[in-house]
C-alpha cells in the first residue's frame, strides 16, 4: 500500500502550509506532490519555495508561477510595469530571489506515478482549470493526453472527487487561498488499492488566519500591493473569489480598477454569490 499526499495552490501562505505539514506529520504518507502554485496571490512566496525545496517534495509549475516569473524577466506589457492592479504581482515578484527563480523556473508541467497524473490546471495547460461546473465530456476528452485512469489537478481553488468514463477526476483544492467558503487549509490523501486504483480523502486543516493578515502588514505587501493586496485578503476573510470579479467589473464598466472603485464594486457583488450569475447580470447591464 501507498499513500500520497498531493497539496497545491500554497500562494504564498505560510500559516496554512506549516499548518498542513504539521497534519501530515501524523498521515504516515510515503510521498508528498506539490501541485503547483507555490507563489503569487501571497506574500511568503520566497519562504514558501525554500520550504518545499528543502523538504524535497517533488513539484510542478502553475501559472502563478509563470507571472511571477515573467515579472522577473521583463515579459510583461509595459502597462503592468506601473498599473495599480499590478503592484501587488511587482511586489512578489521582487521578493523572490535569483535562488527562488532557479528553481521555480525550472518544475516540470506534471508529474506521473503508477496509475496517477497531477497537472496544475488540465492536462493542456496551467491558466484553465477543471471544477464543478465542468462538463462529465469534456473532462472524458482530457483521457486523450493522460494514459493514467486518475487525474489529478488543482488551480481552481475548489476541491472535488468525480467519476466519469475514462477514470477518476480530483482537484485537490487550495491549501493557501480556498474558494468554496471553507477557510481551513485543504489538501488530499491518495491511497492505492488492489487492481491499481486510488482511494482519494480529502483533507481541511484549521490554521488562525490573523497569522497570515500579520504577514501582509509586516512584510510591507498589505502597503504596496494596492487594491489586489486589499482584494486578496478579503479572499481569505471569504473563502471566495473576489479579485477576477472585480476587474471583470472595472472591465465591463470602463473604469481604473483602483481601491476608490472598490465600494461601488461590493454594491453589486457580494463575496459568495454565483460568479456565472454575476458576470451574466454584469454583461446584460453593458448592453442595456
Amino acid at each position: 500500500m501507498t499513500r500520497i499526499a498531493i497539496i497545491s495552490d500554497i500562494h504564498g501562505n505560510m500559516p496554512a502550509l506549516e499548518a498542513v505539514l504539521d497534519d501530515l506529520a501524523g498521515q504516515a504518507v510515503d510521498e508528498v506532490l506539490v501541485g503547483g502554485d507555490l507563489v503569487g496571490r501571497g506574500p511568503a512566496g520566497s519562504k514558501v519555495t525554500k520550504r518545499i525545496r528543502s523538504l524535497g517534495f517533488p513539484a510542478i509549475g502553475g501559472n502563478h508561477e509563470d507571472y511571477l516569473l515573467d515579472f522577473r524577466r521583463g515579459k510583461v506589457p509595459d502597462e503592468w510595469l506601473d498599473a495599480d492592479e499590478w503592484s501587488a504581482a511587482r511586489w512578489m515578484a521582487a521578493e523572490l530571489d535569483d535562488d527562488d527563480v532557479e528553481y521555480l523556473a525550472c518544475l516540470p508541467f506534471s508529474i506521473g506515478r503508477p496509475g496517477l497524473r497531477l497537472v496544475h490546471g488540465t492536462p493542456a495547460t496551467n491558466r484553465e482549470g477543471i471544477g464543478p461546473w465542468t462538463g462529465d465530456d469534456e473532462m472524458s476528452g482530457y483521457w486523450g493526453a493522460v494514459e493514467e485512469p486518475v487525474l489529478v489537478c488543482a488551480h481552481t481553488h475548489r476541491p472535488l472527487l468525480r467519476e466519469i468514463e475514462g477514470g477518476l477526476v480530483v482537484n485537490v483544492g487550495s491549501v493557501g487561498l480556498p474558494f468554496n467558503r471553507d477557510r481551513r487549509a485543504q489538501y488530499a490523501i491518495f491511497t492505492s488499492q488492489a487492481g491499481g486504483a486510488w482511494r482519494v480523502e480529502p483533507r481541511q486543516v484549521p490554521y488562525d488566519l490573523e497569522e497570515i493578515f500579520e504577514i501582509y502588514e509586516t512584510s510591507g505587501f498589505q502597503a504596496a500591493g494596492g487594491i489586489t493586496a486589499q482584494l486578496l485578503r478579503m479572499e481569505l476573510e471569504h473563502s471566495t473569489p473576489l479579485l477576477v470579479p472585480f476587474l471583470e467589473w472595472a472591465k465591463v464598466l470602463d473604469v481604473t480598477p483602483t481601491a476608490a472603485q472598490l465600494e461601488r464594486f461590493l454594491e453589486s457583488f457580494q463575496p459568495g454569490q454565483s460568479l456565472r450569475e454575476f458576470f451574466r447580470r454584469l454583461r446584460q447591464s453593458a448592453s442595456a
